[in-house]
């Protein structure tokens, strides 16, 4: 009888466990991301910074690397990371850059990492205890200078070397002794941009070239059904349209030709914008993913977040990620999927530019800034003081699934990687904006979370939020997006009507998108794509009846549609539009 109790009550802890697990996971992704380690790029604020990102799985877990974040993260589910804080600089090397757009690989039991550089002075890293931080050198020096460096094993077991960050050079590769780490031959030239072709590739935030002609960088290759994807970043990581496009070979050092589908990884809308110069990689149930750069760019061209997206490569191979909603929350995997259906949960955001009342506001930093969806603007109270507050109303009783903090570094005072720091708060919920309860409590968190997502462990109705500020690691209490998730207890909005496609002779790269706005909705999603059947790329328009789309093959048709968005579910779609 005692065994069968014992057993009963372990089967119930067991359920309550499994209940209570995270399911979802929203973008950008929250980690404890360190600050700018160079000074230089500090001049309008210190700020949280970093980008370049790449996952690998080793010994059943997922590796996170990115650009000078003095170490790396750890995984078992790809939503709790765990830092390891490492430097792989040695004494004499003289750069702020650890780790500046990292190279990562496993070959055998082995780990091997290699930073970013021009020199030949830097060693190739190498672990098969990487949770436990145990590196040494395979060689030193590596004799391969590269900027921008992605490594590629065949399963041949030839080893190649791809890298190149510039808006002159192409991508080189070279194939690389996988005893020696030695180069074998020359290297040699493989892609270059052609902006005059391809529009998303034009430089700049409007894709005009404004000033500098656009940059190609971040190789990374996969292969797939015997074909080599070589991957890349473009036009400029400063901007919204910041995505990675992709060339096919039948042979890892080409010749390449561009997937007729590009970019593959695109976010040029919505509250975190940009999903260039990253990596595509596969979870423990072979799934496809895409982690990229997300763009913030206010306090220094260089300030990033990363973002990561469902993947995959369709019935004719051609390499796509998914980024519709790529900023609301997404089901993390479970199991064996078809990332061409979303993953998104139909929880909508309810909050959109609806009224906020604060404790207070320093100088032009608006309350409404938190709630206008752009990471680029913020709300901050006047100090960072424990009792800050921030209050939003839904506007009527909705149905809250989760909330996303997105905190802003408003007088930051750090340089480079911290770690034992932590943000603590609360959040109380009402439903007349009298009587409050407490929904969220993280008084007691020792957790450093910039971009917290909170997935509650029941839904809850209400209408009124408020996150009250306790303990913020530094500078004042500043947030970008307080964004709350569910589902408002209205009518989904009217499908668009009218959407018309102005493509002309004068620049078959570019378009002018104009439809009747639905009076029901806060947003819109446009689908494009090469074919009827391969819409793959979508760009979330807020409160506006019209979009210049620029990322366009001049010599290609391209196919149309769109959907409004309210705070209670999605439109059915319009038409297709082929626009010749």
């Amino acid at each position: 009888m005692r065994l069968k109790l014992f057993l009963f009550f372990l089967f119930i802890g067991y359920m309550a466990q499994a209940q209570q697990k995270q399911l979802t996971y929203c973008n950008p992704m929250n980690l404890d991301y360190g600050y700018t380690p160079i000074p230089d790029f500090t001049q309008s604020g210190k700020h949280r910074a970093t980008a370049d990102p790449v996952i690998v799985t080793y010994k059943g877990d997922y590796y996170l690397f990115s650009t000078n974040q003095w170490g790396y993260w750890w995984s078992s589910d790809l939503y709790n990371w765990n830092f390891v804080s490492k430097s792989f600089l040695k004494p004499h090397h003289k750069v702020y850059d650890d780790l500046c757009a990292p190279a990562v690989f496993v070959m055998g039991d082995t780990m091997l990492v290699f930073g970013s550089t021009h020199d030949k002075n830097f060693p190739l890293w190498m672990s098969t205890n990487p949770k436990g931080n145990d590196w040494k050198e395979a060689v030193e020096p590596f004799e391969v200078g590269a900027w921008d460096p992605a490594f590629f094993l065949d399963d041949d077991g030839r080893l190649y070397l791809y890298w190149g960050s510039s808006n002159v050079n192409p991508l080189y590769g070279i194939e690389i002794d996988r005893k020696t780490f030695k180069p074998i031959g020359e290297k040699k030239e493989l892609i270059h941009l052609n902006h005059e072709k391809f529009g998303w590739q034009r430089f700049g935030e409007y894709l005009d070239n404004t000033f500098l002609d656009p940059f190609m960088e971040g190789a990374w290759v996969t292969k797939h059904n015997g074909k080599y994807y070589l991957q890349y970043g473009a036009p400029g990581t400063e901007f919204s349209g910041y995505a990675d496009g992709v060339q096919v070979s039948e042979h890892p050092l080409g010749p390449f030709k561009p997937q007729p589908h590009n970019p593959f990884a695109y976010k040029p809308g919505g509250f975190a914008r940009g999903a260039g110069h990253g990596n595509t990689f596969q979870d423990q149930w072979n799934n496809w993913w895409h982690v990229s750069t997300m763009v913030i760019s206010v306090k220094n061209n260089f300030e990033r977040r990363l973002g990561v997206w469902p993947a995959g490569f369709d019935k004719d191979g051609v390499l796509y990620s998914n980024t519709t909603f790529g900023d609301y929350p997404h089901y993390l995997p479970n199991g064996p999927a078809d990332h061409l259906k979303s993953r998104f949960t139909g929880w909508m955001l309810l909050n959109y530019n609806k009224p906020v009342m604060v404790s207070s506001t320093l100088a032009a930093y608006a309350p409404n800034y938190a709630v206008d969806e752009s990471i680029k603007t913020y709300w901050s109270a006047a100090t960072g003081n424990k009792g800050e507050w921030i209050q939003t109303d839904l506007g009527a009783l909705s149905t809250v699934h989760a909330i996303q903090l997105n905190y802003a570094d408003q007088d930051a005072e750090f340089l480079g990687k911290q770690t034992n720091t932590y943000h603590q708060y609360k959040i109380y919920h009402s439903t007349d904006g009298k009587k409050w309860k407490v929904l969220v409590d993280k008084s007691k968190n020792q957790t450093d979370v910039p971009h917290d997502y909170i997935e509650l462990k029941e839904p809850v109705k209400t209408r009124y939020l408020k996150l009250e500020n306790i303990h913020m690691p530094t500078g004042k209490f500043a947030i970008s997006g307080f964004r709350v998730f569910g589902n408002g207890m209205g009518s989904k909005p009217k499908p668009v009507d009218n959407l018309v496609v102005l493509r002309t002779e004068k620049d078959k790269r570019s378009a002018w998108l104009k439809w009747s706005q639905s009076p029901d909705s806060y947003a819109y999603n446009i689908y494009v794509g090469i074919a009827p059947d391969k819409l793959y790329n979508a760009i979330m328009v807020h409160g506006s009846g019209e979009y210049y789309f620029k990322g366009m093959d001049k010599d290609l048709p391209y196919y149309f549609q769109i959907e409004s968005i309210n705070e209670n579910g999605i439109s059915e779609r319009s038409s297709i539009i082929e626009s010749k």
